[in-house]
């Protein structure tokens, strides 16, 4: 046998003679990579650890501790959790169980309904199974072959994938013991190798997500190297249901929903402020980018839709209401078609680009009831939507004022943490190679100009044109893509946009698709599980509560919540008969960031005692004193915005 040539990362090579595998390379290089590795990349694919290299290869050593390393342990877990509802429910049958964030799942169909209660069942099985040690090994079958073997072990949604598979197609199947699953891998060389895991959670789910197919059962779980990686991920899904929006907006008094309008939020008086202050400050912040605010109607015709291509590709996804005597009309789930028709209504010249539109009014958008949650995704919602259309030597510029901006806010509403990404161009793309590389230059320039890390995000650009997209973390760490910076070359092509240059000709705009909360509703919600409810100072609906003590107070208090008005803060009294502690214990559970506690003592020497949500206390302060006490928290320009 001829000696096969293995390059490494560091562009090293080395030797070897007879059978190879990964697991032999990271032998050659040393035992605590041998013992870390659980697969492998060979010439950029991934590689199971004990499968043979049969060329001259460059090979890339997968551990637990990578994210594809982590993939790789999830999968194999996923596999365990088949394995262990074979042995505990015979007649069950396993369909697919992918890898998913922060974890896995695996649809099954049971022959009696299972509950929560079963899981630590399950979960004992799987930690008996890994216990086995059991070698995990991979073969090739042929497909026709495939389907019978699934077939003969009763694994008939197995065979219904398979012979869905290409004539000529070999078929790859992992088996550990008695247990064979259909997979593509790589996986795990033995049971021994997986990390710890936790059963989470069941859900309903469709066969092949087609609600005329079978109800299955979806089980949630996750798994990570080290039993510490684990207990800080439970930990931060417990924190995520303290702080889940759909417990606390009814709670803090900030929205509801009703049966009589699925997925579509209720405000409440607190939540109603708050969702309009998101939009009125960010259309005061957008107005001094040169934003010029234009209202499109709810309802415009298909044939709007049909120009913009949304007819053909978004149909399903949007309220259409068809009349035979009148043309049939649709509630807009997009604010970009109305703007590039406005664009349109009248002749451009050079000297008005940029120009720069933004709207705020409601969309519609008929999604599934299985993918609405909260007010996270909504049927009926608004954007902080802008449509920028300018020159081709215009982008640049703009998606630095973009960039700068966009960071400027999230900043100021807590979120310091967010990661750029540069999305380039797909396969199937929309105009000339040539425009797209212009575009991809300009906006990543823009990028390097701001001085980010940014990373670039290979072929996931739209089909018409690329972008910059922003991702916030939150206090649990989780990441919400948010903002954009989309350059679209489609809409201007298919409404035949155009401006006449300084040459006197004719040129097409690039419209550029800009948002920095996105969905307001959406980022409301993010907003209130970031800051579990205690919303910076500026933005909170309530900023204070004064209380008194006895009924001798009450003047003094109204008095003191006077004069905080007139400062234009946002004050309730709580002039209750009840006990102090009980009215405090209910500010602190409305998350209410002050509360002026108002006795005789503070009455008499016209003073404040200040509690904070914190816990932190500030005793004997005037008036003034407090003003200076606040105005940190305000933004500039005071406690209006």
């Amino acid at each position: 046998m001829n000696s096969i040539v293995v390059t490494l990362p560091d562009g090293s090579q080395r030797h070897f003679d007879g059978v190879v595998t990964p697991s032999k390379v990271a032998a050659s290089i040393g035992k605590r990579l041998e013992e870390a590795a659980i697969a492998a990349k060979v010439d950029g694919k991934e590689w199971d650890l004990n499968r043979p290299i049969e060329k001259n290869s460059t090979v890339a050593i997968i551990t637990k501790d990578s994210p594809e390393g982590l993939e790789v342990l999830r999968h194999s877990t996923a596999h365990l959790l088949a394995h262990a509802v074979k042995e505990l429910y015979p007649k069950s049958q396993i369909t697919i169980g992918p890898v998913i964030e922060d974890g896995f799942y695996y649809d099954i169909d049971f022959p009696e309904p299972i509950t929560p209660e079963d899981l630590p069942k399950i979960e004992k099985k799987m930690a008996e199974i890994a216990g086995r040690g059991l070698e995990v090994t991979r073969q090739e079958i042929p497909r026709e072959k495939a389907v019978s073997l699934f077939q003969s072990m009763g694994e008939n949604y197995k065979a219904e994938l398979i012979a869905g598979f290409p004539a000529n197609e070999v078929v790859s199947a992992y088996t550990q013991g008695e247990f064979t699953d259909l997979c593509r891998g790589p996986h795990v060389p033995n049971l021994k190798k997986l990390g710890k895991f936790k059963l989470l959670s069941l859900a309903g789910a469709y066969w092949r997500g087609n609600e005329n197919n079978k109800m299955l059962t979806r089980i949630y779980g996750t798994a990570f190297p080290t039993q510490k990686e684990l207990d800080e991920h439970l930990h931060r899904l417990e924190e995520a249901r303290k702080r889940d929006h759909r417990k606390l907006g009814p709670e803090l008094g900030l929205f509801t929903f009703l049966p009589i309008a699925p997925a579509m939020p209720f405000y409440l008086p607190k939540g109603a402020w708050l969702f309009n202050a998101l939009a009125d400050f960010m259309r005061k912040e957008t107005k001094s980018l040169g934003f010029e605010e234009v209202i499109c109607p709810q309802l415009m015709t298909a044939d709007l839709w049909k120009t913009s291509g949304h007819w053909d590709h978004y149909r399903d996804n949007m309220f259409v209401m068809e009349h035979k005597d009148r043309d049939t009309l649709c509630l807009k789930p997009m604010n970009c078609p109305g703007h590039a028709a406005l664009f349109a209504t009248t002749k451009r010249s050079y000297r008005e680009l940029p120009l720069r539109f933004s709207e705020y009014s409601k969309l519609h958008r008929d999604e599934r009831a299985g993918v609405t949650h909260g007010i996270l995704r909504t049927r009926t919602f608004s954007q902080d939507d802008g449509h920028i259309f300018c020159a081709e030597s215009q982008i640049g510029e703009e998606a630095l004022k973009g960039i700068a901006f966009t960071f400027r806010i999230y900043d100021l509403f807590g979120f310091n943490e967010v990661d750029l990404k540069l999305a380039t161009r797909p396969e199937k793309f929309l105009g000339t190679p040539e425009t797209w590389d212009k575009a991809e230059k300009a906006l990543q320039e823009s990028l390097e100009s701001f001085g980010r890390p940014f990373t670039i995000a290979k072929g996931e650009g739209a089909f018409y044109g690329p972008k910059i997209e922003f991702h916030i973390k939150d206090s649990l760490k989780r990441t919400w893509q948010c903002g954009t910076i989309q350059l679209d070359f489609g809409l201007p092509e298919r409404f035949q946009l155009e401006f006449t240059d300084s040459d006197g000709k004719a040129h097409r705009p690039v419209m550029i698709h800009r948002a920095v909360l996105g969905s307001i509703e959406r980022f409301f919600g993010i907003l209130v599980e970031h800051h579990n409810g205690h919303f910076p100072f500026w933005i909170s609906p309530v900023q204070a509560t004064v209380l008194n003590v006895t009924s001798d107070q009450e003047s003094y208090v109204k008095e003191v919540a006077q004069t905080l008005r007139s400062w234009g803060l946002r004050v309730e009294e709580d002039l209750r008969n009840e006990k102090l502690g009980y009215k405090i214990r209910e500010a602190q559970m409305q998350k209410v960031p002050l509360m002026l506690v108002l006795g005789n003592k503070e009455k008499d020497s016209r003073t404040l005692s200040v509690r904070k949500h914190t816990g932190e206390t500030l005793n004997d302060l005037t008036l003034e004193a407090f003003k200076k006490e606040i105005e940190p928290l305000l933004l500039p320009g005071g406690v209006t915005h």
